[in-house]
């Protein structure tokens, strides 16, 4: 599929208010727009619902209770929707999913109505093509830089929505040099940009299977910030023991990043 051809509406599985639990704005409080589909499997992935566009109702747990609306939504019915979330005062915005980069159409549709709202992007950071085509629309991205080692292999969106809507057409990655150009290019596009990285840290790993990622930041965009999350325990994985976070860490901090090891403050508060 043309990698150019992509929809103002996207799929959407919920939107709600909380606390944002990773990253550079970490406890920031912020409004999440999560949208349906991703061809990336990560094994520890804590959203495999999001995986699948389906067929069920977008949730949006507003102040007066859940409602539930149809999937497929322009950005203007989101809006609403985020109005209607909002406990006071305007709100970030971060788009999640998913992988919100299958649907950058609806992102620039959203920056070009958001009013004075900040608008992060939560990506894998797989797809640059993408990414260049919404960078400029908005005031953050985080990119989950992904071990090849954790990721199974990718499964093609195949999706129509009820107006035609496709997701973009940018291949995934799937071998370990593929990963590794598609981050690359993705962190020489965030260089310049208000923008972190994050590094997700499980058992049964060594130091060694995080270092390209680590010299990819160092040389691509060494001003990023790096946040190792320790892997919320799912199904069958494990957090990191000690020694492999501290070398890690000192892999790091040897390379001149930034650094900080901060784990999913929102699910030690037990929030969404």
């Amino acid at each position: 599929m043309d990698a150019t051809r992509d929809s103002a509406a996207a799929p959407l599985l919920e939107v709600f208010a909380s606390i944002q639990g990773e990253g550079s704005w970490v406890g920031e409080p912020q409004v999440f727009v999560r949208l349906a589909g991703c061809p990336l499997r990560c094994s520890w992935c804590d959203t495999p619902e999001s995986w699948l566009v389906g067929q069920g109702p977008a949730q949006v747990f507003g102040l007066q209770g859940t409602q539930e609306h149809d999937r497929w939504a322009s950005p203007f019915i989101v809006l609403t929707w985020i109005l209607s979330v909002e406990p006071r005062e305007p709100r970030t915005i971060s788009i999640t999913g998913g992988e919100p980069l299958m649907w950058p159409g609806f992102i620039r549709g959203l920056a070009a109505i958001k009013g004075p709202r900040r608008l992060h992007l939560e990506t894998a950071g797989a797809h640059p093509e993408a990414l260049a085509a919404v960078l400029e629309q908005v005031d953050h991205v985080s990119l989950d830089l992904k071990p090849h080692q954790d990721m199974e292999p990718p499964v093609p969106l195949d999706v129509e929505g009820p107006l035609g809507e496709r997701p973009w057409g940018e291949e995934n990655p799937q071998t370990p040099e593929q990963w590794r150009l598609a981050r690359r290019r993705c962190l020489g596009l965030v260089r310049e940009h208000d923008a972190c990285a994050k590094l997700i840290l499980s058992a049964g790993r060594s130091a060694q299977d995080y270092q390209a990622i680590l010299e990819d930041l160092a040389q691509s965009a060494p001003a990023v910030p790096l946040f190792l999350q320790p892997v919320t325990p799912c199904r069958q994985i494990s957090a990191p023991d000690e020694e492999l976070l501290t070398e890690v860490l000192e892999d790091a901090r040897d390379l001149g990043l930034t650094v900080r090891v901060v784990p999913q403050v929102h699910k030690s508060l037990g929030i969404q």
